[in-house]
C-alpha cells in the first residue's frame, strides 16, 4: 500500500502564464532570485569575472610590454628581401581618379569644363601642400638644402621643394589641365623602403635595347661624363605603337629622374619622397592613351602584373 503520508509533502507547482513566469523571473519573492539568482550567487559569479577578466588584461599587457621591448620605433624589425613589402619599390602617380572608382587608372577631363578640371587640381593642391614652402614657413630642423648627388649629414634630410622652376606644373598654372592645346602634368613619386639603395646605371651596365630605350641609353651616356648619373631614372611611353603615336613629347621636371641625395629613406623626420613632374605637351585629344611609366636602377625589376618598377595610367582629354 503506498505511503499517503509522504506524498503529502509534494504539491505541483501552480501553472504560470507566459507574462506572470517571465515576472517570477525577473524577480521571485519567495526565493529572493533576480534572474534566477540570489544575490549572494550574483555577488560570486560578478567577483569571479572581474577578477579573471583583470587577470586576462594584465596578462595581455605583460605580452605587449615585452613584445614592444623588441621593436625599434623608427625603423622596422625587417628590412628589404626579410620584410614583406620587399626590396623592389613601386611607382606610385598623382592626381588620382576619385574614389567612387577606386580601381580606375584613368584621367579624363575637358579643359573648357571648369567643374571636371578642378577636381584634378584640388587632388594636386592637397598631395603638393607638404612640398610648398615659402622662405616664410618654416621646415623642420634637419630638413637642409643639399646640393645635386650631394648626400647630407648623418641624422640630416634633403629638402623636396616646389618651386617656379617647375612651371607649368604648378597651382597657379593649374598644372596644365586648363591648356587648350597642351597636356597635364602627372606626378610621380617612388614608393618608400626602408634603407633601400639604388644601383645606379652607367655606360657599363646598362641593359640590352629590348628593355631600355635608345633615348634613356643616351640620357645616362651623357650624363656620366659630367658626374651627374646617379640617380633613379624615370620614363614614360605609350604602351602600345598607336599610344606612342599619340603621347606626343614629354618634358620631366625638375629632372628625368629622382636624385641620388635623397636615398636611403630611414624615416627621418621631415623626410619627403622626391617627385618628378610629368608635362605631356601635346597628347592627342579625343583617343585613350594607355601610359607606362618606370623606374630605372640596376636593382628595380619591372613587372606590370605585380606592378613592381612601374605604373599604368590612361590619359584622355576630350
Amino acid at each position: 500500500m503506498a505511503d499517503k503520508k509522504g506524498s503529502e509533502f509534494y504539491t505541483r507547482p501552480p501553472v504560470l502564464g507566459k507574462w506572470e513566469g517571465f515576472r517570477q523571473f525577473l524577480w521571485n519573492p519567495e526565493t529572493s532570485q533576480f534572474l534566477g539568482r540570489t544575490g549572494s550567487s550574483w555577488g560570486k559569479i560578478i567577483l569571479f569575472y572581474i577578477l579573471f577578466y583583470i587577470a586576462l588584461i594584465g596578462f595581455f599587457a605583460a605580452l605587449m610590454a615585452v613584445f614592444y621591448q623588441t621593436l625599434d620605433p623608427t625603423k622596422p624589425k625587417w628590412e628589404l628581401e626579410k620584410s614583406l613589402i620587399g626590396n623592389n619599390p613601386g611607382l606610385g602617380f598623382r592626381p588620382m581618379p576619385p574614389e567612387s572608382n577606386v580601381e580606375s587608372t584613368l584621367i579624363w577631363y575637358k579643359s573648357s569644363d571648369k567643374g571636371n578640371v578642378n577636381y584634378w587640381q584640388e587632388e594636386l593642391r592637397k598631395f603638393l601642400k607638404p612640398y610648398e614652402r615659402d622662405d616664410t614657413t618654416t621646415a623642420a630642423p634637419n630638413v637642409i638644402q643639399c646640393a645635386k648627388h650631394q648626400s647630407p649629414p648623418p641624422g640630416k634630410v634633403c629638402e623636396v621643394r616646389v618651386t617656379s622652376k617647375w612651371h607649368p606644373c604648378l597651382s597657379e598654372a593649374g598644372f596644365g589641365f586648363e591648356d587648350e592645346k597642351g597636356g597635364p602634368c602627372i606626378f610621380l613619386k617612388l614608393n618608400k623602403i626602408y634603407n633601400w639603395y639604388p644601383e645606379y646605371y652607367n655606360t657599363s651596365n646598362l641593359p640590352g635595347s629590348d628593355q631600355m630605350n635608345e633615348y634613356l641609353r643616351r640620357d645616362i651616356e651623357e650624363a656620366q661624363n659630367i658626374h651627374q648619373h646617379e640617380m633613379v631614372w624615370v620614363t614614360c611611353e605609350g604602351e602600345n605603337p598607336a599610344d606612342k603615336e599619340n603621347i606626343g613629347p614629354i618634358r620631366y621636371i625638375p629632372h628625368k629622374g629622382f636624385m641620388s641625395q635623397y636615398f636611403p629613406f630611414k624615416n627621418q623626420e621631415g623626410y619627403l619622397s622626391p617627385l618628378v613632374a610629368v608635362h605631356f605637351e601635346q597628347p592627342k585629344r579625343g583617343i585613350l592613351i594607355n601610359i607606362e611609366c618606370k623606374a630605372w636602377a640596376k636593382n628595380i625589376i619591372h613587372d606590370r602584373v605585380d606592378r613592381r618598377g612601374s605604373v599604368h595610367f590612361e590619359l584622355m582629354i576630350d
